[in-house]
């Protein structure tokens, strides 16, 4: 035995046949040469059994092999034939001379000779006469049965196996017809994907109708209720102005001088309407701002209404003067008080309290004429209005540098922006106007900054302050498969603190919907390209609305009026002017804002190109400041406009002010007797004896003017060199680390690992088509597939399973393509806020999940049905499962370090590449070596060797030959699940790490 099995390993170069016996060949056979014959040794020859290289000559006594045994063609022993085969004797056919059911023949010139037994066993291709045949079984190797009906037997089988219920079998079947199962799986699983779309999506209309009828019964009883206040309020003041009348006739009537009515002598106990009507009443010189923030009277008393009043005509007449709100400071993470009475739970308290707390503050605006600014000041001294930290930027001769090209951004720019005040920023187009904001949110990258930014007086560095920052970009970036209260609510889950009672969430949530004027739509998706939502100038304001509910200290904003109409514009600006009364530090650009929208503004920066200062100050006095210079704005022209088409150049001074658009800048410095350049002094020297004659050119670089014109290959360095510092200044910046001194304690993240994960279901059910086309593809794939693929039982179906790798692999990275790459922006506005990185990225994953587990079911209810291999449908669902998860990895890495196109290039190209790599037969040491850096291997390996494991018996030989030529092994089944899944890791943690690295900021 040990002889005959060691000949398949050491191959013979013409021969046909062992070698023990010498005289063996093709022309000239001798007895103990005939293949099926056994013959025996001499009496008196010894024999060593254990020894496999001395093996003595058989030549005498020859007999047929016996029934049950084969005997190889040069070695006369006869060998057992294994389980699952059929060796009788063989019968000789006259027409051809061969042995059936064998295929050898009688010995050359012997017609006489019989034939004898089975010649050879071996690997199904060279001996499958003696494998015992499809549709029969074979207890022994001498007994063959036919299949009875109701079972199948496969090739080798050595019992008939019943069929599973539902499948039809007939006699003499080679194998169970299960497609049945197949289209009951897919019944079942696409029952259960409807159910859960579809009793989710219910489930979720039904919350947000039961909740929206809460909503609008608390609003209806709150608007009731500040009805019958009012009504109330107007009949106490009606009979306290009759009993007022009645005094004052009753004085007069009964007093013995005569009495002299005084307004001021009328005093009631509501003096809101004398407050109201009183505009001219004198105001205090002396008067202090900072009264704004005196504390609170006592219980029973009221603050004397000529000191407000005299602070809002101060405002008015002096802006200047007004400094902001000076509010103490608030610990951030207490808890507010909340009304007393017992602790609201339900959702119909939550609501009347916010909307009671909603219709107050619209009576307390409605009675200071409607937000107009002299009214609303009075709301400072309101007590119940929260307190935020205050954040005070002050820069001083802040100058940006594009490092690339050496090029000025920003020059020389001095300035504050206070607390409680509304700054906008304007200037003409390549002003600097977002890179200014940009420099003060600390984001300004691949730029040499140089000057100060001082946080409150301090050096500290802007981004320990990120969590009450907020910066609203340009462009709308928000989620269009949300709908604007979900968009916000989120934002409010994440943002504010943790301690913060949720009552008081909703009041901040209901009040900026309230004040963004966006409850017509609140319950409306925002809409994306592909499907429309809500309109353009409400797509603005959600994307506005997301900082304002964090409720920030410092809120930034990029062009927030672009796109919107006049009214539009007024509504954002007075949603913002509740703000600033909270003491928020609101800076903002704008471009050429209408008169009324300009004189909402508190505080103006005037940027010229090449980004230096024409004007810092109040917005009242820029036309004053202006007219001083001699530029004086027509009539019926809006002054901002007039201004930038100055800076410009499009419009030109009036020639008797002899003040050039170039000026300007020089003009504010010496002003406010600002340091200049030195490459400006002379322009400064020529401006204090002259101002007609200098005319300065004031470039962006002047230091370009001495440089020399460089070669080719040393702008090519340049380039080179500028581009990995700017990329090295983009993961420092990303890695930047500083202490937190925002004093707001965020959700951690776990908690906010559960806010994504609501949020991305509500999203992934949303998208429940494109989920239902992915998996309709991989079913019709699997189909496909399954009936053409035709299983082969010498290489265990490894052709079936490559296709399948390259299919699955397919489809499942491009649709994990989405997870990533459709929210880059969204993440990195996100991040750049202060939300947590590893719960978005733990969400994702979590969720894709369950397509990790559906998929693989989707796919084999109709490759495995179809192909009907010998493994187990578990087996081929675990290898199905761990290539998916390795799979969607490998999809993440793409998508994070990719473009769309780019990403599903690649994800086209690699399973298709890799798959060829691994599935190829005859391989070099070095493609031996890149296939095992490749997942299909691994996958290809696992799902062989499944199979391989269900043949054994008669099959030992071809399973063995087959598992060497392509070098797997039938014990590394468990290391190609491990390796699988740790590919699958291994990616997410790259790609994990390359989104926080290479993210924009």
């Amino acid at each position: 035995m040990k002889f005959y099995f060691n000949n398949f390993f050491q191959p013979s170069s013409i021969d046909n046949y062992l070698k023990p016996n010498k005289n063996c060949n093709l022309t000239s056979w001798v007895s103990g040469c005939e293949p099926g014959w056994a013959c025996s040794i001499g009496p008196n020859q010894p024999v060593d059994l254990e020894n496999s290289k001395e093996i003595p000559a058989r030549t005498r006594s020859c007999q047929a092999c016996c029934e049950g045994f084969f005997c190889p063609h040069g070695l006369t022993c006869m060998i057992p034939c294994p389980l699952g085969s059929h060796c009788p004797l063989s019968r000789l056919n006259r027409a051809t001379g061969v042995c059936e059911p064998y295929s050898y023949q009688l010995p050359p010139g012997q017609q006489n000779h019989t034939c004898g037994g089975a010649n050879i066993w071996a690997d199904v291709g060279s001996s499958s006469e003696i494998f015992c045949s499809a549709g029969s079984y074979c207890p022994t190797t001498v007994q063959k049965n036919s299949c009875s009906s109701g079972h199948y037997c496969r090739m080798g089988s050595t019992s008939e196996t019943p069929c599973f219920k539902l499948t039809s079998c007939n006699a003499n079947s080679p194998s169970q017809n299960i497609h049945a199962y197949g289209i009951m799986l897919i019944a079942a699983l696409t029952t259960l994907l409807l159910i859960i779309y579809n009793c989710s999506d219910q489930v979720l209309t039904t919350r947000e109708r039961r909740l929206a009828k809460s909503r609008e019964a608390a609003a209806r009883s709150a608007r009731e209720t500040a009805r019958a206040h009012q009504r109330w309020k107007a009949a106490k003041d009606a009979a306290k102005k009759h009993a007022s009348g009645l005094q004052a006739h009753f004085s007069r009537t009964f007093s013995r001088k005569k009495y002299v009515t005084h307004p001021e002598q009328l005093k009631i106990l509501d003096q809101a309407k004398s407050e109201i009507d009183e505009d001219l009443y004198p105001t205090s010189s002396n008067a202090s701002i900072t009264s704004l923030a005196s504390p609170a009277p006592s219980k029973g008393k009221k603050k004397e209404p000529n000191d407000l009043m005299q602070i809002m005509h101060e405002i008015e007449d002096d802006p200047g003067s007004y400094e902001g709100i000076s509010l103490e400071f608030e610990d951030p993470n207490t808890k507010r008080h909340m009304p007393k009475g017992k602790e609201m739970n339900t959702h119909s308290q939550i609501f009347k309290y916010a909307y009671a707390q909603i219709e107050k503050e619209k009576a307390m605006q409605q009675q200071n004429k409607d937000l107009t600014f002299s009214g609303v000041v009075s709301l400072a001294t309101n007590t119940e209005i929260k307190k935020r930290p205050l954040i005070e930027i002050s820069f001083k001769d802040l100058t940006l540098t594009l490092k690339a090209k050496n090029k000025h951004l920003l020059r020389c720019v001095t300035g504050k922006i206070k607390p409680g005040r509304i700054t906008a920023v304007m200037g003409p187009s390549g002003a600097g106007k977002t890179t200014f904001l940009s420099a003060l949110a600390g984001k300004a990258i691949g730029c040499r900054m140089t000057g100060l930014i001082l946080i409150n007086g301090k050096n500290e560095s802007i981004h320990s302050y990120k969590k009450i920052i907020g910066f609203v970009p340009q462009d709308d970036i928000v989620h269009g498969n949300l709908t604007v209260e979900e968009n916000l609510w989120f934002s409010a889950h994440c943002r504010l603190s943790a301690f913060m009672p949720k009552p008081d969430k909703v009041l901040i949530v209901e009040r900026v919907i309230e004040s963004l004027g966006l409850q017509s739509v609140r319950d409306s998706m925002v809409g994306t390209v592909e499907k429309r939502g809500i309109s353009g100038g409400q797509r603005k304001r959600v994307n506005v609305g997301l900082e304002m509910v964090m409720e920030p200290s410092l809120l930034i904003l990029d062009e927030p009026t672009s796109g919107l109409d006049s009214a539009s514009s007024q509504l954002l600006l007075r949603a913002l002017r509740r703000e600033a009364l909270e003491g928020v530090n609101i800076c903002m650009v704008v471009h050429q804002p209408s008169y009324a929208l300009f004189k909402m503004f508190d505080d103006l920066v005037l940027l010229a190109k090449g980004g230096l200062i024409v004007y810092h100050g109040p917005v009242k006095k820029v036309e004053e400041y202006f007219a001083g210079l001699g530029i004086r704005v027509p009539e019926r022209v809006n002054p901002p406009d007039h201004y930038i088409d100055i800076l410009e150049g499009i419009v030109t001074s009036n020639a008797s002010s002899g003040v050039n658009y170039k000026e300007l800048p020089l003009r504010w410095m010496h002003h406010n007797g600002y340091p200049m350049p030195p490459d400006m002094q002379k322009y400064a020297a020529g401006l204090v004896m002259s101002p007609v004659e200098a005319n300065p050119d004031l470039r962006s670089n002047p230091t370009d003017t001495g440089m020399g014109e460089q070669s080719f290959a040393g702008e090519l360095w340049q380039d080179v060199k500028s581009n990995v510092e700017l990329h090295r200044d983009k993961i420092r910046h990303n890695f930047l680390k500083s202490s937190d001194l925002s004093y707001r304690r965020t959700p951690g993240v776990f908690q906010q690992y559960r806010y994504f994960l609501g949020r991305i279901s509500k999203q992934r059910l949303r998208e429940a088509k494109i989920q239902a086309a992915d998996y309709l593809i991989l079913f019709l794939a699997g189909a496909c597939l399954g009936s053409i693929t035709k299983p082969s039982d010498q290489t265990f179906g490894a052709t079936g399973y490559a296709h399948s790798i390259i299919a699955v692999s397919l489809l499942c990275k491009i649709a994990a393509l989405r997870t990533f790459s459709l929210e880059k922006l969204q993440y990195w506005r996100e991040s750049a806020s202060g939300m947590s990185s590893v719960a978005y990225f733990l969400a994702k994953d979590t969720f894709d999940h369950f397509n990790t587990v559906v998929k693989p079911v989707v796919y084999l209810s109709m490759f495995y049905f179809f192909t009907n291999p010998r493994s187990s449908f578990a087996d081929n669902y675990i290898v199905m499962l761990c290539l998916v998860y390795c799979v969607t990895g490998i999809a993440y890495v793409l998508a994070i370090f990719f473009e769309p196109g780019p990403a599903q290039l690649w994800s086209v190209l690699l399973p298709v590449v890799l798959t060829l790599i691994a599935s190829q037969p005859n391989k070099s040491e070095v493609l031996k070596f890149v296939a095992k850096l490749c997942y299909p291997n691994w996958a290809l390996e696992a799902f062989v060797i499944a199979n391989a494991e269900r043949y054994y018996g008669v099959w030992l030989i071809t399973r063995c030959g087959s598992l060497m030529k392509t070098g797997y092994n039938l014990h590394y089944w468990g290391l190609c699940i491990f390796i699988l899944i740790l590919i699958g890791l291994v990616s997410r943690v790259v790609a994990f790490f390359g989104m926080i690295t290479f993210q924009k900021k």
